[in-house]
């Protein structure tokens, strides 16, 4: 469908003889907060770099804005990858640059804007995520929740049409993390960026989420999809509706 701009059928991960999942098919529409969630070591990360193209699938295909970016190369591959941003977990700005530096790092490898356009665009990134007065500081001097607003500050600094953020809410305390939650919320709105977001945080996913899919470590693929809330009200799915309602699971003899 045109309003997809992410498209995935019958994707598969492996590593040796391990399958981490199979059959996973999904689509993310456009200007939506889609996130991709489940418990530890079912593949949550794994697929989102399937989605951006670092590691190849196994098996199916992973098309994004209509491209499967592991097959490209060369300047396709770097305008496809233009049109992207990405989120590292702990923010992975580099610590002997400031954060309008930082900001700035995409505007210097894929423009070619002077030093000065480059500043003011890496500063109203910053403006965009409540770190205006923060520019010249470095990642040393900054607190947690603030290096995961400049790293979301980065990776929108070509003004992506999808932003992917790896556990932006791991580590942080209840109060910066809904502040972050809020964040997101608010660009998604007022940009029409879409998000896909991976995260195991509970309050953060019903808080944001539009959509969501749930993978699952035993069952090597996905388990559910749809509206968070819908899911936590509606689950019939034992590990879901755990999951959800934060219930202990009970374990088969």
């Amino acid at each position: 469908m045109a309003d997809n701009v992410i498209e995935v059928e019958k994707l598969a991960a492996r590593f040796g003889s391990r399958t981490v999942f199979q059959d996973v098919t999904f689509e993310v529409r456009r200007g939506e907060v889609f996130v991709i969630l489940g418990g530890s070591g079912c593949g949550k990360s794994t697929l989102l770099k399937l989605l951006i193209g670092l590691i190849p699938p196994a098996e199916g295909e992973a098309r994004v804005l209509g491209n499967p970016l592991n097959r490209l190369h060369g300047r396709p591959r770097q305008q496809a990858l233009a049109r992207i941003g990405v989120m590292w977990q702990q923010g992975a700005l580099l610590g002997s640059l400031n954060l309008m530096q930082n900001v700035a790092v995409p505007l210097e490898q894929h423009t070619k804007l002077p030093r000065e356009a480059r500043e003011a665009v890496a500063r109203a990134r910053l403006g965009l995520v409540g770190l205006g007065d923060a520019a010249t500081r470095l990642p040393a001097e900054i607190s947690g929740g603030m290096l995961k607003r400049a790293g979301i500050a980065r990776a929108m600094a070509l003004d992506p049409e999808i932003l992917f953020l790896d556990e932006p809410s791991a580590g942080l305390d209840p109060i910066t993390s809904a502040g972050l939650d809020d964040l997101i919320t608010t660009l998604a709105r007022e940009t029409g960026t879409t998000f896909v977001v991976v995260t195991h945080e509970l309050q953060s996913i019903l808080a944001i989420g539009d959509r969501c899919i749930m993978l699952d470590k035993d069952a090597k693929g996905m388990i559910a999809e749809g509206n968070p809330r819908e899911l936590r009200d509606n689950a019939t799915h034992p590990k879901v509706r755990a999951f959800f309602r934060r219930e202990v699971l009970e374990q088969k003899a």
